[in-house]
């Protein structure tokens, strides 16, 4: 319930016989739904004949069995799930990209944001290219194929590219031969692939759309790393590898991925339920119930209760067939919907003190409405346990966090955000113990860039979501 928006899905399949993919694609994209509401796509590989389907929407509304069924068999396919962080929310912004070319076509579908985007696509004008989007994929899709021009395989052509783009990106690339899948060289993003009983390989954002399609896990994709998958089988490329220090996002952890889902070695769910177990030793308080805010602020009351003792019990129950709040246009609207999405548990909380963790708080407008239902249910006091520190920073890196003017935390102190918020006491995480929350491999190394201001890379010069839709007015 933190109000950010999720990062953008992926999806590959490499199969070695002709199928109807576009199924598997559907399951896989469907099990990355958290990751991205506004459109999807798939795109499917018949002998080099690219086809496929996009639209704005989730991906049961978009993919009906009429729509699967005229997408082509193939022997691969791409799909795609979107929320920008460059771009409008608009038809033509959906993904896969799809590029026909000389060289051969090319699809192409992108988790995350370029901090150099802005500076590439006016380099790339003033040379000719013409743009058919404003999201920053067309842009690395324009590179590789310029860099096809002049090199003896997609895969170089990718590799060159990398040269090129910086910041958050993960690949899933389709060529008429070949399925390409390409991690930025910080690792900002999670990227893993597996294979089915049948020898078909899948690429994905998260290991849990690898469940979704009866796929065995292989491994993740490192930093940096290029993997190719053919007639030849895999191959990997490592040109990229080990040129920076890996900076995987840690809100990955706390928020973004599903809690079955296991990043880089470590559990989404431990990883929350040892940032649970850190509030409690932080924060301790006297308690009747620990309750979690649905989805990502469950596992962390979990460990909370575990730590300290409290019982922990179901304090709401969430309306499933809505979306995250954050998709209804305007802060109002977002607030209305708390009341639809939420229900408290009445006899949960009645009389009782009560601990209620969340993994974050942004504005602040919707952590007040929950607390508000909370005691308009009757409970007699509300302690609030945040399992993210205070976002004090933007994001550029694929978070939709691109100024600081929003941020509660940024203009209040924590003892005017608890009484904004009207809870008896609150606790953030503390920024020194976010190791902690990835256990045994918490020396890998991650992001934390929009609580500190640390930031693995240079800032971009253009920040802003919609910076080529501005208008003639807004423009320096």
């Amino acid at each position: 319930m933190s109000g950010l928006r999720e990062e953008c899905g992926v999806f590959g399949v490499y199969a070695k016989e002709r199928y109807a993919l576009a199924h598997t694609v559907y399951y896989g994209l469907f099990s990355l739904q958290h990751r991205g509401q506004e459109s999807c796509g798939i795109v499917v590989n018949d002998d080099g004949v690219l086809s496929g389907y996009k639209d704005l929407g989730i991906v049961n509304d978009v993919f009906t069995n009429e729509v699967l069924n005229k997408l082509s068999e193939g022997e691969m396919a791409l799909g795609h799930v979107r929320y920008g962080t460059t771009g409008t929310n608009d038809r033509l912004n959906a993904q896969p990209i799809t590029v026909n070319h000389i060289k051969g076509s090319m699809a192409l579908a992108h988790n995350g944001n370029l901090v150099n985007s802005h500076e590439l696509r006016s380099a790339l004008e003033l040379q000719g290219s013409i743009f058919q989007t404003t999201s920053d994929t067309e842009v690395i899709a324009y590179l590789i194929t310029k860099e096809r021009l002049t090199t003896n395989s997609i895969e170089d052509a990718v590799n060159s590219a990398m040269h090129k783009i910086k910041g958050a990106y993960c690949l899933v690339i389709m060529s008429s031969t070949k399925l390409i899948a390409a991690r930025d060289e910080h690792g900002f993003r999670p990227l893993c692939y597996g294979v089915k009983e049948d020898g078909t390989y899948i690429v994905a954002s998260e290991s849990c759309a690898l469940d979704a399609v009866s796929a065995k896990f292989v491994r993740d994709i490192e930093p940096g790393e290029i993997v190719v998958f053919d007639n030849d089988g895999v191959r990997s490329i490592r040109d990229h590898c080990k040129k920076n220090a890996k900076s995987l996002c840690i809100f990955e952890y706390i928020y973004f991925a599903r809690p079955d889902s296991v990043i880089d070695g470590v559990s989404v769910h431990s990883a929350r339920i040892r940032a649970g177990r850190c509030l409690a030793q932080d924060y301790p308080v006297e308690a009747d119930v620990v309750v979690g805010v649905p989805d990502s602020g469950l596992d962390a009351a979990v460990g909370y209760s575990l730590e300290s003792g409290i019982p922990y019990d179901i304090g709401f129950i969430k309306n499933k067939y809505i979306g995250r709040t954050f998709i209804a246009p305007g802060q109002k609207a977002r607030e209305d919907l708390v009341k639809i999405k939420l229900n408290v548990v009445k006899e949960v909380v009645e009389g009782k003190r009560v601990v209620l963790v969340d993994d974050s708080i942004v504005r602040g407008t919707t952590c007040a409405r929950i607390v508000s239902l909370l005691k308009e249910a009757g409970a007699k006091e509300v302690h609030m346990r945040v399992s993210a520190p205070p976002f004090l920073n933007p994001c550029y890196y694929g978070t939709d966090i691109d100024t600081r003017e929003n941020l509660i935390a940024v203009n209040h102190e924590i003892e005017e955000i608890r009484k904004m918020t009207n809870v008896e006491s609150l606790g953030y995480m503390k920024i020194d113990r976010l190791p902690e929350i990835l256990g045994e491999d918490k020396d890998m190394g991650f992001c934390n860039a929009c609580f500190s201001g640390d930031y693995p890379t240079e800032t971009p010069v253009q920040v802003a979501k919609f910076k080529f839709e501005q208008r003639i007015s807004e423009r320096g």
